[in-house]
């Protein structure tokens, strides 16, 4: 396998900036997922490393090899769709030995090479089928296969799961980072889901217009958002907000005027002159949020607004001035719109962001 490298990549179609001085390292038999939303730039960026695009500006590196001027053919990578693009005339077996006869293979060659690796993807026994009889997630282990067989450098996969129903999205998660740790593969894997991303990868690099945000392993990029984008995107529900002012011997007025909160002694160092004189914002993530059906000592009143029940959890929605906080709840809490709640924050998970820059301070 190989490892990539993206220096300053910059790509534009007419007025729109797809990517913008991108940066990204990828190390062989990584699974690097580059994360983001709709029109963030993620395909291209992949379209431009496979050479079906050709970016303005910035340089490609696959084993330190630059490829910025390569065809497509000669970059040694496979690219997985989001529509599995197999030829329906095929069978199975015939779509998995379409790109190793290309190559001129000899036939038991291709013979070996399909069935042993139709038996790693599980399809051995589809082999003779036609992608019309085949499940959505039989299709797309047939898309993977089709790339295993030509044993690339570098696998790209654009949103591969994203046509599967939930239940199979979940299994084929299981089997996708199976998969790359067995055959020790460099997989660049983009995706809109965060579920996804978090699950699956080594490393996440996070986009957003075209700009990476934030390139780090799942447990930071969720723990330590760099900005509100990623605080706000990376989470199911996201991160809640709440404007605030710093106020002498390290207390925050959250609102303001709704409450106070101590500033933890492990984060009062990160708050320097120039962030006391800012306007700052308040974060909590809905499970670092306690609930009491009862008044408690030092627990904020709020008043339920809507409750979603998710089976082994609550979400809870609580109107707090002129704010909506999600919170979640073990699913035996219940309680109905209009009712006092009381909140307590978990003072070790509080964030606090620059209003202005929307980056992070604590």
């Amino acid at each position: 396998m190989a490892n990539l490298r993206l220096v300053n990549l910059g790509k534009r179609f007419e007025d729109v900036q797809a990517i913008k001085g991108l940066n990204l390292e990828i190390e062989d038999s990584e699974l690097m997922v580059m994360l983001g939303p709709t029109g963030a730039g993620k395909t291209t960026t992949l379209r431009s490393v496979a050479g079906l695009e050709h970016p303005e500006e910035g340089e490609i590196f696959i084993d330190e090899v630059k490829v910025n001027e390569l065809p497509p053919a000669e970059r040694d990578v496979a690219f997985v769709f989001q529509n599995y693009s197999l030829y329906p005339r095929y069978s199975v077996f015939e779509n998995m030995a379409s790109p190793l006869r290309a190559r001129g293979m000899p036939n038991d060659e291709i013979q070996r090479i399909v069935k042993q690796t139709a038996v790693v993807l599980h399809i051995d026994h589809l082999l003779d089928r036609r992608p019309i009889n085949l499940s959505g997630g039989e299709m797309q282990r047939v898309a993977i296969g089709r790339a295993l067989v030509r044993k690339p450098k570098i696998f790209l996969m654009d949103e591969p799961l994203s046509n599967l129903d939930a239940k199979l999205r979940e299994e084929m998660r299981t089997e996708l980072k199976r998969l790359q740790k067995d055959i020790k593969a460099t997989f660049f894997y983009v995706t809109p889901d965060q579920a996804e991303a978090l699950s699956m990868a080594d490393r996440i690099a996070v986009l957003c217009h075209g700009e990476i945000q934030q390139v780090d392993i799942p447990s930071e990029i969720y723990n330590h958002p760099r900005n509100m984008f990623i605080a706000d995107f990376v989470g199911s529900p996201g991160m809640n907000f709440v404007d605030c002012l710093y106020e002498k011997k390290n207390m925050l007025n959250i609102g303001p005027n709704l409450f106070t909160l101590a500033i933890p002694e492990s984060q009062r160092d990160k708050i320097t002159e120039e962030a006391t004189n800012s306007e700052l914002v308040f974060g909590i993530r809905p499970e670092d949020i306690s609930l009491s059906k009862e008044k408690r000592a030092n627990y904020i009143e709020a008043r339920m607004d809507v409750m979603e029940s998710m089976g082994s959890i609550n979400i809870v929605s609580l109107k707090l001035g002129g704010y909506v906080l999600k919170a979640k709840t073990d699913p035996d809490f219940e309680v109905r719109p209009g009712d006092a709640l009381w909140a307590d924050f978990d003072k070790e998970k509080i964030h606090i962001f620059d209003k202005t820059t929307q980056r992070a301070i604590v």
